[in-house]
């Protein structure tokens, strides 16, 4: 085999014929020099395919973070909760002190039938919240609690008008409207809400009131109430900018310092 060498310098190039293949000087084992360049690309080539590989492995994956909307949002069981908390302070108990009470929560209860021949009844959530505060109520109070009716002396009917959240929007501008399309989609366009002044608004009512009885006479000892709480939320939007929110419950509330400190531990 024949191979072609090249010789320059600063006057004329040369091409001659060298020796075959396998003894060209520039390949023989007395010239290290090729040698070692050849050895130190392939390290490098085998070292940038090494880093490929591991930046393969690194940014190769998914992960998916699964959010859900609760029935209810924090700031609808803050409104229900705070107002009944509110209401069960209006709460007048003196009376029973150190006396044996059983709170009877018959009144609060709703009758759930799941078929002809069998029913329960079923306390609310927002009632189960109202009968932990009237019972630590009464605790704070002095009275005594019992588990079962046979056992007090007085029994404690409470009862309520309601626990619920009123809702109310204010719009200043243009709402957003939906234009029905035609054709093979049919997909509508909603078109987007231009709002100078918006505001959203949320109150929370809370009714409670009890009223307290011998077990053994069916006589009045006490009556209290009923007491309404209130609470709200407030937010609004000028020009686009907001919300700027206002309330009495905690998500309306920052929280201070100290507090924020403390829940961080």
């Amino acid at each position: 085999m024949v191979c072609l060498h090249e010789t320059w310098n600063d006057d004329s190039f040369e091409v001659v014929p060298l020796k075959s293949f396998a003894q060209h000087p520039a390949l023989s084992a007395n010239s290290a020099v090729p040698v070692a360049g050849v050895a130190a690309a392939s390290l490098w080539r085998g070292f940038a395919a090494l880093l490929l590989i591991l930046a393969a492995l690194f940014f190769i994956g998914c992960a998916t973070v699964r959010v859900t909307d609760p029935a209810q949002t924090a700031s609808e069981q803050f409104l229900e909760s705070q107002a009944t908390h509110l209401a069960i302070q209006n709460i007048v108990v003196d009376q029973l002190r150190d006396r044996k009470v059983f709170v009877d929560a018959t009144y609060l209860s709703t009758v759930k039938a799941n078929s002809e021949v069998l029913s329960f009844k079923e306390t609310p959530q927002p009632f189960l919240f109202l009968l932990a505060e009237l019972r630590a109520k009464l605790l704070f109070s002095g009275a005594r609690l019992m588990e079962k009716p046979e056992d007090a002396e007085i029994i404690v009917e409470p009862r309520s008008g309601g626990i619920s959240v009123d809702h109310l929007e204010y719009l200043l501008g243009i709402p957003n409207l939906t234009i029905p399309t035609e054709g093979v989609a049919s997909v509508p366009f909603t078109t987007p809400e231009l709002a100078i002044v918006k505001s959203t608004k949320q109150f929370g009512f809370a009714s409670v009131a009890f009223v307290a009885y011998w077990r053994d006479s069916g006589e009045l000892v006490a009556s209290s109430g009923p007491f309404v709480g209130r609470t709200d939320r407030q937010d609004y939007w000028i020009l686009g900018l907001g919300p700027k929110t206002v309330g009495n419950i905690p998500p309306t509330q920052s929280a201070p310092p100290a507090a924020a400190a403390q829940g961080s531990q």
